[in-house]
């Protein structure tokens, strides 16, 4: 790989260091690896918001051979990091960045930040894949990283695609991609596993919980019991983000513990997909044939992660009953979260005793009715409370219209106890009831057009979905009930 010393890259470089605090922990936590980079790479994708997040915008130009792993900037330290997990509930042992290149982590005007690259060639942890992304799946990520950022999900961020004729092989011939992912830490919970089941190695894993602490979770360093303190944090934190899925109907798809970040941020975007007709079955990985990360199971999965977590962070806490105790407070928070999170849906200014039977009585009609997730909390923010009023907006997403009229009076008059004002309650709805999300078959629209050349739908929808919550009536097409030819979109873990 190239060094890159002059032009837009130069102004880049010189504005900014390269701490590489990762790389500081040793070869025991990674190899140092170069990425084997795309041929006559071009761009397919920029977003401007990630790139303000780093202090790039305006920067694109100079960086397509960089961002491509053709090039490095003075101060990178490109790794691949090795870590282990449970797949599917299974031990599957070491894995590691099979297919993602770390270049190094940046002083931004938002703190330290790490590069990395997905899809840029083989490293060591590459197993019996290639290490490439396809254009298929890169967009995906792409565009629902920066669709979740702007949704106000905890994500990782994307800041690029960049693309090449390079022939790669999946169920069929598709073409080469690498996006640029950008997050405080790509540290997974499979970091500490690895070293406690795979590598046995208790003065690795109290090295790496220590970074975390110090880095990340400085307020754990003072805690009589810091890596229990560490891990009651994390909890808290999945609780939130799971808490964030259920309301914003998104399904993850690959819920394994090397897919769950120590941040509890949403990380690895491979078969996921939101909700279209509201199923709390529903699950979007074709690849998990026993439904294990269905979209009601997320919240558990979650819980299980963390165990998972514990499990492998026991060599330093020492102590079962601060681990449990540590665990604990998942229970609860998740559960506040996710009331906090739909009394907004609804619209509730405050807390009464019936609220989450209100919740459980709307979200049982619109699974039984089989009714649009997104669409049907947006028309919620339409409701009109007077007693009797007919509400046909809603009203219509419901096949089963006794009982929908049923859940209405009791909405309603919910409204009325707490002297709801209709109009002041539409606009808090609808900052928080988005009217674009990222649907698959958006998604695919773009990616058909990508196949042939064309990125403009790409550009066209990042731009749509960076505004989730306004109305946008120029593209109210893209928040319409997706067409029949979507039901047979299969997602798995092929990309």
């Amino acid at each position: 790989m190239v060094e890159v010393f002059d032009g837009a890259e130069a102004s880049v470089v010189l504005e900014r260091r390269w701490p590489n605090r990762f790389a500081t922990l040793g070869d025991r936590f990674y190899t140092p690896m170069q990425p084997q980079g795309l041929p006559e790479p071009h761009w397919v994708a920029w977003s401007e918001r990630c790139a303000e997040l780093l202090g790039w915008q305006g920067q694109r130009d100079g960086l397509l051979q960089v961002l491509s792993g053709n090039a490095s900037l003075p101060g990178m330290q490109p790794l691949a990091s090795v870590y282990s997990g449970h797949q599917f509930g299974v031990w599957a042992g070491q894995l590691g960045d099979g297919r993602a290149h770390l270049l190094g982590e940046l002083d931004t005007p938002s703190g330290p930040m790490e590069i990395q690259l997905k899809g840029a060639g083989l490293t060591p942890y590459s197993r019996m894949g290639d290490g490439r992304a396809v254009l298929r799946s890169s967009i995906r990520e792409f565009l629902c990283s920066e669709a979740m950022a702007a949704l106000g999900v905890p994500t990782t961020r994307a800041l690029c695609i960049t693309g090449s004729a390079l022939p790669v092989r999946r169920e069929t011939v598709e073409t080469a991609a690498v996006v640029t992912r950008v997050a405080p830490s790509f540290i997974r919970f499979g970091h500490f596993e690895h070293f406690t089941h795979t590598a046995e190695d208790t003065e690795a894993l109290r090295q790496l919980a220590d970074f975390v602490i110090a880095h990340h979770y400085p307020e754990c360093a003072t805690l009589a019991q810091p890596y229990a303190a560490l891990l009651e944090a994390v909890a808290r934190k999945m609780a939130e983000l799971m808490a964030w899925w259920q309301a914003v109907g998104f399904c993850h798809g690959v819920m394994n513990t090397d897919n769950m970040s120590i941040l509890g941020l949403t990380i690895d975007y491979g078969p996921f997909g939101f909700l279209d007709a509201f199923d709390p079955g529903h699950v979007c990985n074709h690849s998990d044939h026993q439904g294990r990360y269905a979209y009601a199971r997320q919240p558990n999965v979650g819980f299980w992660n963390v165990h998972a977590l514990a499990q492998g962070l026991m060599p330093l806490i020492d102590d079962a009953e601060a681990a449990l105790a540590a665990l604990e407070p998942y229970k609860t928070a998740f559960p506040q979260a996710l009331t906090r999170q739909m009394r907004a849906k609804l619209g509730l200014a405050t807390a009464h005793d019936g609220d989450m039977a209100l919740i459980d009585g709307l979200l049982k009609c619109m699974a039984a009715d089989r009714a649009d997730f997104s669409i049907t909390f947006r028309r919620l923010a339409q409701f009109n409370s007077a007693e009797g009023a007919s509400n046909d907006v809603v009203r219509d997403m419901f096949l089963d219209r006794p009982a929908f009229d049923a859940w209405a009076q009791a909405y309603g008059a919910r409204l009325r106890a707490e002297g709801s004002v209709d109009a002041e309650r539409a606009q808090r709805m609808n900052r928080v009831n988005p009217k674009f999300v990222l649907r698959n078959h958006l998604a695919e629209v773009a990616i058909r057009a990508a196949e042939q050349g064309d990125f403009s739908e790409t550009h066209k929808l990042l731009k749509v979905l960076e505004r989730p919550y306004d109305e946008q009536p120029e593209h109210s097409a893209y928040a319409d009930f997706p067409p029949e030819w979507a039901q047979s979109i299969e997602v798995s873990c092929s990309s």
